[in-house]
């Protein structure tokens, strides 16, 4: 079988995988929801977010317009090719659909797992599981038929027309998929902060109203900001976490592919990444039905039950990228095989030392834990020591698989060749996505059970089930960040070298030595951004928090009878305030890491874009993974003691954890997983508008 013929592969496992989704859609939606109350607070939260979806997307619509009119202009200015608008178009579209379907069934299936769980913790995490596994195969197998599609339409379409600008059709079509990669990290980017600042806001909210002075259980229906709380798990946890998780899957096939066709490899270095993605959904789909459990509650047995399934998934993408690499390159490129399995390898490693350092299983958490028993201040300490110390690994991790992927590829003899291996690591380390996205989506799910469970007054067996798969949802969610950033880094760099190649071919000369000023000063900027941007993040989350505290504060206030349970609450109130004021602050945020490359490029030059990537890239990996860390430290910290340690709910320990727990939301739901993004976006944006950049740029 041809290389070409083997591409066939690709859209029929997509096809596979949304048609397993739609099978398991069927499969939740024949579970109960359980009782009317139940079902009313399940509706509720369907409905708010929804609501949010509806408005965020309305606002980020205006925005995309704007971009795809100004591409569209530079087609026209001859510096872009014909398609690129449209494909811009189309990857906002999918990763903005990705996201959506996740957390429509995400809302069907919270009620149904806290009923689930009423009988057994299995079947609450049969459903849990089953919706995050929706999630991953829709990101998958959405990407896979996206990148499929405008293949087989743009060799179709250049075989038929002629080429722009002289341009070979293997470059233009790899360009083309590059620029959808840039609509579905524009899409993403709003949709991670908007959702970030949206969940975070209400939760920390709601936590330090209701939990510290009202002194209240977490979910208590009588705290006015609960449903806006897990409005928010799923406008931010699912719908932002799919569209950000699919803007890294299809972003790391395009980066490779680039640099695929620019080492020379043709059509091959294109049909490769993809290919591998494709045998990572079949290897998915089987690990899958190995995630299975006892009714037992311990974190130790749930844990290991979703590793198992991650594991033989790994193992199965082992076997099968072998075969795939041998059939479509030869043995004469084998080397690209270790890049692949190194690539995989640093994805297990980071996830396993994002668990060490995040789950009360283990140390590090404990050690913030104990803190609590000293107040906040030291609460915040011990996390912040944690979240740093926890950077080591993953970053080292990530260097080593840069080096050996880069010279087991055939670097030291061939530079390009040595690139295009570090792509493909990156191909490698996401090519179980669709497992290791549906460990990170249940978690929400979970979240949502609980609440629904608290708050419809089940037995507190259902509680305690619910609480196990959330406490170990916050442990694979950070893991899944740890995925999706260091799969970033290595994309980035990726990136930065296509854009390299890009400016060549536009014929300027790039001096990137260290002592060349604009780098350098490229370079700083860079690596502040990160900050600057986690700083607007952080304090969007801040306004929108204390508008729901002084809210919440109000009603319980004047509202009588609602600490009683005589009265209900204005939920929908809070979940208006915090729609408006997440709509508002995502939009300068967002902005900036569209605008920040094209104003360094035109007013400092190329070169100073190459720096600027690079301190992002380098900065922003750190930031990030300190960021989720931490805050999911933090964050089981809390459940540690809420299970009866150091004193348990409601103890002066807790009330610290408390606080420490609502400093690391945003850090690890808003600010942190939203890097990841940044620096892939702006090295998107860079590569599009290169040619404008040169044309105009202060600096000849």
């Amino acid at each position: 079988m041809s290389a070409v013929n083997l591409l066939l592969v690709v859209p029929l496992t997509a096809i596979l995988a949304l048609g397993f989704a739609g099978f398991l859609i069927r499969r939740i939606l024949k579970h109960p929801e359980g009782t009317e109350r139940m079902k009313e607070i399940a509706q509720a939260v369907k409905v708010g977010a929804r609501a949010y979806i509806m408005r965020q997307y309305l606002i980020v619509a205006l925005f995309f317009l704007f971009v795809f009119c100004l591409l569209l202009f530079m087609v026209l200015r001859g510096y872009l090719v014909t398609f690129i608008p449209f494909a811009f178009l189309s990857g906002g579209f999918f990763s903005a659909l990705a996201g959506v379907i996740g957390m429509a069934v995400a809302t069907s299936s919270s009620s149904r797992t806290a009923n689930a769980a009423r009988t057994s913790l299995n079947k609450g995490l049969e459903v849990a599981f089953s919706s995050g596994t929706v999630t991953g195969l829709v990101v998958v197998g959405l990407g896979l038929v996206h990148l499929s599609v405008w293949y087989y339409f743009l060799n179709w379409y250049y075989s038929l027309h002629p080429l722009p600008y002289g341009m070979d059709k293997i470059n233009t079509i790899t360009f083309t998929l590059l620029c959808s990669g840039m609509g579905a990290s524009f899409i993403a980017l709003f949709a991670r902060v908007g959702g970030g600042i949206f969940t975070k806001a209400a939760d920390v909210g709601a936590d330090l109203v209701g939990k510290i002075e009202a002194g209240i259980p977490e979910d208590d229906p009588r705290n006015p900001a609960v449903i806006a709380d897990n409005v928010g798990d799923n406008v931010g946890d699912v719908a932002g976490m799919g569209a950000d998780l699919y803007e890294s899957y299809i972003g790391s096939i395009v980066a490779s592919a680039v640099l695929g066709v620019a080492a020379g490899l043709g059509i091959k270095g294109l049909i490769l990444p993809m290919l591998i993605a494709a045998v990572g959904v079949v290897a998915s789909i089987v690990g899958t039905f190995f995630v299975r459990v006892r009714e037992e509650t311990k974190q130790r047995v749930l844990l290991g039950a979703l590793r198992r399934g991650i594991w033989i998934s790994s193992l199965l993408v082992i076997i099968g990228s072998y075969f795939a690499l041998r059939t479509i390159l030869g043995v004469e490129y084998l080397g690209l095989y270790w890049a692949i399995l190194f690539g995989l390898i640093a994805g297990l490693i980071i996830g396993n030392s994002t668990e060490f350092y995040t789950s009360s299983n283990f140390k590090p958490t404990r050690t913030v834990a104990d803190a609590a028993l000293t107040g906040p201040s030291t609460v915040i300490i011990a996390g912040l020591s944690v979240g740093m110390l926890s950077t080591a690994i993953p970053v080292v991790t990530v260097g080593i698989t840069i080096l050996a992927s880069f010279f087991s590829s055939g670097g030291a003899g061939n530079f390009n060749i040595g690139l295009y291996g570090v792509g493909i690591s990156a191909v490698g380390m996401l090519s179980t996505l669709g497992i290791t996205l549906a460990t990170d989506a249940y978690g929400p799910v979970a979240d949502n059970a609980g609440g629904n469970a608290q708050m419809a007054g089940l037995a507190p067996e259902v509680r305690m089930r619910t609480d196990a798969l959330d406490t170990l949802g916050n442990t694979t969610a950070a893991t899944g960040k740890g995925f999706a950033i260091g799969s970033a880094a290595l994309t980035a760099l990726s990136l930065i070298a296509a854009y390299y190649w890009q400016i060549t071919i536009l014929g300027k000369k790039l001096d990137l030595s260290i002592l060349n000023p604009r780098l350098l000063v490229g370079l700083f900027i860079g690596a502040m951004l990160p900050y600057l941007f986690s700083s607007m993040t952080m304090k969007a989350v801040g306004r929108a928090a204390g508008s729901i505290v002084v809210e919440v504060r109000r009603q319980l206030r004047e509202i009588a009878g609602i600490m009683k349970g005589e009265a209900k609450p204005d939920y929908a109130h809070c979940v208006s305030i915090v729609t408006k004021t997440a709509q508002k602050e995502m939009i300068l945020p967002s902005l900036t890491a569209i605008l920040a490359p094209i104003i360094v490029g035109l007013l400092i030059g190329a070169e100073a874009v190459v720096g600027l990537l690079a301190g992002a890239t380098a900065c922003g990996f750190v930031l990030a993974i300190m960021m989720a860390n931490a805050g999911g430290a933090w964050d089981n910290a809390k459940k540690f003691i809420e299970e009866g340690n150091y004193g348990g709910k409601g103890s002066s320990a807790h009330k610290g954890s408390v606080v420490g727990d609502t400093v690391g939301d945003p850090f690890k739901d808003t600010s942190g997983p939203s890097i990841n993004i940044l620096i892939k976006l702006m090295a998107m944006t860079s590569i599009v508008f290169a040619s404008f950049i040169l044309h105009y740029t202060l600096f000849k």
